[in-house]
């Protein structure tokens, strides 16, 4: 599996989250506490009519952070 960032995905597309490479460790705990931990799946929707934010799909329920913060989610594409 290659490893990339979640705002590399298309809508539609799913991976499985593999890390949070940050080193603003607000930002991480931010990230971890919205679901976005190691091993979770995830699904891009669809991106904001400008492009920011994004709206993904992870443990039922959807959710949108900016593409900023997505760079720092590594995920493994499925």
């Amino acid at each position: 599996m290659n490893e990339i960032t979640l705002n590399s995905l298309r809508p539609g597309e799913c991976g499985v989250v593999e890390n949070i490479a940050t080193t603003d460790s607000t930002l991480k705990l931010r990230l971890l506490e919205l679901g976005l931990l190691k091993g979770t799946s995830i699904e891009l929707i669809r991106y904001a009519p400008l492009g920011d934010p994004i709206e993904i799909k992870i443990r039922g329920y959807r959710l949108s952070i900016r593409k900023e913060e997505a760079e720092s989610v590594v995920i493994s594409k499925v």
